[in-house]
């Protein structure tokens, strides 16, 4: 299968070197078991066309979906035209993309952060999903999906951010506001990278603490796998 990951945005200066672009963190997470091709989405490069891959994972971006850039109103036009045709997957800034592209609503939330580890109760099993109550995945983020688009199922959230985890039935499409590609040493270096600015001292420490805890990266990196393969063909 060749996964199409289309990169909307980079890791913080200094911190590429040490852990890689976005791409290379989801190669690592899905395995070697795809043919992988990146599209650098914010220089303005994106597929051709819908056969140039099997599937496409949207990434995480510093952006906003609303953010007045040249790139973002054709990410959602090829968003749209692919839909139902490709499997979709959207992370952060791509789950936030999808769901704006298809009819919902993004804001900054007023809530803030969500940052470090973050726990999600599961409402509902998908058939790539296993029998789990609960994920716990590290976050970053302010923007949230207020409004889903038309037929969207909620599977998991929080109170915080009650829509998390996102099933488009009858479009092979999934996407998820956190980040399972961020292992805890990427994630404590981003978080570092942001202590004093987006974050203030008492934020960066709790959301660095909760880190040492286990997380489900590798698990809902397997419900992503499992989701490729049942909808691809």
């Amino acid at each position: 299968m060749k996964i199409g990951i289309l990169e909307t945005g980079a890791p913080p200066p200094g911190l590429v070197e040490r852990f890689g672009d976005y791409g290379a963190m989801f190669r690592d997470l899905l395995g070697p078991g795809y043919d992988y091709v990146s599209y650098d989405v914010a220089a303005g490069k994106l597929p051709g066309a819908a056969d140039e891959a099997q599937a496409f994972l949207i990434t995480g971006s510093s952006a906003g979906v609303y953010d007045d850039l040249p790139w973002i109103a054709p990410l959602g036009d090829f968003l749209k035209s692919v839909r139902g045709r490709v499997p979709l997957v959207g992370v952060c800034f791509g789950h936030q993309m999808m769901a704006e592209a298809f009819g919902g609503k993004v804001i900054k939330s007023p809530k803030g952060w969500g940052v470090g580890l973050n726990r999600y109760m599961v409402e509902k099993h998908a058939d790539w999903m296993d029998g789990g109550d609960t994920l716990a995945v590290p976050g970053s983020h302010q923007d949230q999906v207020v409004e889903l688009p038309p037929g969207v199922e909620v599977l998991a959230g929080s109170d915080f951010c009650p829509y998390g985890l996102l099933d488009y039935p009858g479009d092979k499409a999934m996407s998820v506001q956190l980040h399972p590609e961020f292992k805890p040493p990427y994630a404590q270096a981003l978080i570092e990278a942001r202590r004093g600015s987006r974050y203030t001292e008492a934020q960066a420490d709790t959301a660095i603490a909760s880190l040492q805890l286990p997380n489900d990266n590798a698990r809902l990196g397997g419900w992503i796998g499992d989701f490729l393969a049942r909808s691809v063909g």
